[in-house]
């Protein structure tokens, strides 16, 4: 009997399941996801799924963790301080390419160096300007992107920058070029950029959790899901945790398909952060070819194409006060449920809520709370950001206590987007407390929240809400409006011949909301999502029926869709990729670009062949590093030619090299 366990932390809860001979799961658990030490998550759920199984924890023959908390963390704006060096590209690309949104006000050097396209050296590498930057630009600096002209032509100026930083700092270093073999450079500083910024995160998350898997006596290794729904070994993930973003999401595609064996279907998955659809063809995801795009970057990771929007249980409401009639919006920003923070500190949030409901005046921060994240790193803050964090402590405290100044609110989201501190409100968690749909955590204060909430005052002077009642039902109809706009846009954007205007003007179109709303006049309207859809998460039965309603769809809701992303990380396969390039510099000379410098030969066969060779050993390597047994190999080949005096002539060849295989499981 081979003994499979899956664990996925998201943004609210870490799952565990445990899956017999990769048939039929066998137990599930679910526990409250601990940012300030994740592995007391992890470990909860661990434990629970164990006891419900009555499985001794020797017996478990694989391990693998999916994670929602790359995703989370740049659609969040969160992550540690980094710095870019940018080499040998102009001072006005980091504004022209995204890379200042990127960066977030976190250093950059623009240095001379790089090479060419041949892979030649375009300028000498400005060594003097480094060493000066890392003087004085290295202090609270937690990990270092490094982006060159060309480095996939020749990467060899990346990786002496990348040399001299390890020795001068210790901080770990992100080179583009290991993070992807195509062109365009802005885009692959981008994503080392985000890669840099999620070293430490997810260090931490996985460090913890292999820590954890050993503690409760569980000897077998720990594999990671990747974008594109693959596993990689926990190492791998470390070093390279871009790769995870949307590690959850792929997740729970492949475990969407495994429940429901649906060939073709929108996969929607509702987080505590997010809410992530994709497609279903065939019975495959789809790999977005043009990189994941997570928090408005695109970056160069393989992963599955899937659109993902800050919108889940715990996000953030949100009250429009500039027009007449008011309304509500959610996220994208995930804070504490009033409901959840009042289990931590229930004294203080309850005499909290009293004390302003007996106000005769709303406060603009009432039923707001903060807290700090417990042994969370602090490197880097300003002033401002020092005292703020300083007042707060290691106590929950009312927002109202903590803020004296309107330039100390600027503070403190700066603190939100390190992930130093968390705040609390209203969510649609504390909606279903309150409506009765839900009951896990203080229903009484997600009352007092919502009453507080409700007495808003809106544009028309009017209270933004009878009661707590009538506002929790206008947050629920607000997420089901959300959602269905999610799913319409993801539908557009997946439509095979378009339709030449962008998937969220359509989505928001007068004529498709009047035919989702069967309009019968002089015209007859009618519209629908014309395939299935599968609702995953654990909320998804809550609030998935009104959405099915609202689409005039199938919905598709699986026993286990509330961990559906542990399942999908223990029943993925190990997939590393790795590609390279030829190109022809000159009449009769074939260059094979390699990490370790370019090489000629004279034919372009014995070029491709070596390349082909060098792949074959890498992504092999990779994949037995990773755990995977049974590897496959299959070699994809994209040759660019040219008619020149009526002969084809060769330009350029791109080979991918997949290496593949089920991960080893110890059978007990």
């Amino acid at each position: 009997m081979a003994l499979a366990l899956g664990v996925d932390t998201g943004g609210t809860y870490t799952d565990a399941v445990l899956i017999r001979d990769e048939r039929e799961v066998i137990a599930s658990a679910k526990s409250l996801t601990t940012r300030q030490d994740l592995a007391i998550g992890i470990g909860g759920a661990i434990r629970a799924v164990l006891a419900d199984s009555g499985v001794a924890a020797a017996d478990v023959g694989m391990a693998a963790l999916s994670t929602t908390l790359a995703t989370n963390a740049l659609v969040e704006g969160q992550g540690g301080r980094v710095a870019l060096i940018y080499i040998g590209f102009r001072a006005e690309d980091l504004e022209r390419h995204g890379l200042a949104e990127a960066l977030k006000g976190d250093p950059a050097l623009v240095m001379a160096g790089g090479h060419t396209h041949a892979g030649g050296e375009a300028a000498a590498l400005d060594v003097e300007a480094l060493n000066a930057f890392l003087e004085s630009e290295a202090k609270g600096v937690t990990g270092f992107a490094v982006a060159g002209v060309f480095a996939t032509r020749n990467p060899g100026h990346e990786l002496e920058v990348a040399r001299i930083i390890g020795e001068t700092t210790g901080r770990p270093v992100t080179c583009s070029h290991q993070l992807s073999a195509k062109l365009n450079g802005p885009k692959r500083a981008v994503t080392a950029v985000l890669n840099a910024r999620l070293i430490g995160m997810i260090d931490r998350l996985i460090g913890r959790a292999q820590e954890t898997l050993v503690d409760l006596g569980i000897q077998a290794p720990m594999m990671v899901v990747r974008g594109d729904g693959a596993l990689m070994s926990g190492e791998q993930a470390r070093e390279r945790p871009i790769e995870t973003i949307l590690s959850g999401p792929a997740a729970s595609i492949v475990g969407a398909r495994w429940m429901t064996g649906v060939e073709d279907a929108l996969v929607s998955d509702i987080g505590g952060t997010t809410t992530d659809v994709a497609l279903l063809s065939g019975g495959k995801p789809a790999i977005d070819p043009a990189g994941a795009r997570v928090g408005g970057f695109r970056t160069m990771v393989e992963a599955v194409a899937m659109r993902t929007s800050g919108l889940g249980g715990d996000s953030q409401v949100h009250m429009n006060t500039s027009g007449l009639a008011g309304g509500l919006f959610l996220g994208p920003r995930r804070v504490l449920p009033a409901s959840l923070i009042a289990m931590e500190a229930p004294e203080l949030v309850h005499d909290t809520l009293d004390a302003q409901l007996r106000s005769s005046t709303a406060g603009e921060y009432d039923g707001r709370f903060v807290r700090a994240v417990p042994n969370m790193p602090v490197v880097g803050l300003s002033g401002r950001e020092e005292v703020v964090l300083e007042r707060i402590g290691d106590r929950v405290l009312p927002m109202g206590d903590v803020l004296r100044t309107r330039m100390e609110q600027g503070a403190l989201n700066r603190l939100v987007d390190r992930g130093v501190v968390q705040v609390s409100g209203i969510t649609p968690s504390d909606a279903s407390h309150v409506l009765g749909r839900v009951d896990a955590w203080d229903r009484d204060a997600a009352d007092k929240a919502l009453t507080l909430f409700a007495r808003r005052r809106i544009g028309s002077g009017d209270m933004a809400a009878t009661g707590s009642q009538q506002l929790a039902q206008m947050i629920i109809d607000q997420l089901t409006e959300q959602t269905a706009l999610t799913l319409l846009e993801a539908a557009f954007a997946e439509e095979a011949d378009g339709f030449g205007i962008p998937g969220d003007q359509l989505a928001r179109h007068v004529l498709m909301q009047r035919g989702l709303d069967k309009h019968r006049g002089l015209i007859a309207l009618d519209a629908s999502v014309n395939v299935d859809v599968v609702g995953l998460g654990a909320s998804a039965p809550s609030y998935y029926p009104a959405v099915g309603d609202r689409l005039h769809c199938r919905m598709i809701l699986p026993p286990h869709a509330g961990v559906a992303n542990a399942i999908g990380a223990v029943v993925g396969r190990v997939s590393v990729r790795r590609s390279g390039t030829v190109t022809s510099p000159s009449e009769g000379r074939y260059r094979v670009h390699l990490d370790t410098g370019p090489e000629d030969f004279e034919a372009s066969d014995a070029a491709l062949e070596m390349l082909e060779r060098a792949l074959t050993q890498d992504a092999r390597s990779a994949a037995e590093e990773a755990g995977a047994q049974d590897i496959n190999i299959h070699v994809e080949r994209d040759l660019r030619t040219a008619l020149v005096e009526a002969k084809q002539v060769f330009v350029e060849g791109m080979l991918t090299v997949e290496a593949s295989g089920r991960p080893r499981v110890a059978v007990g």
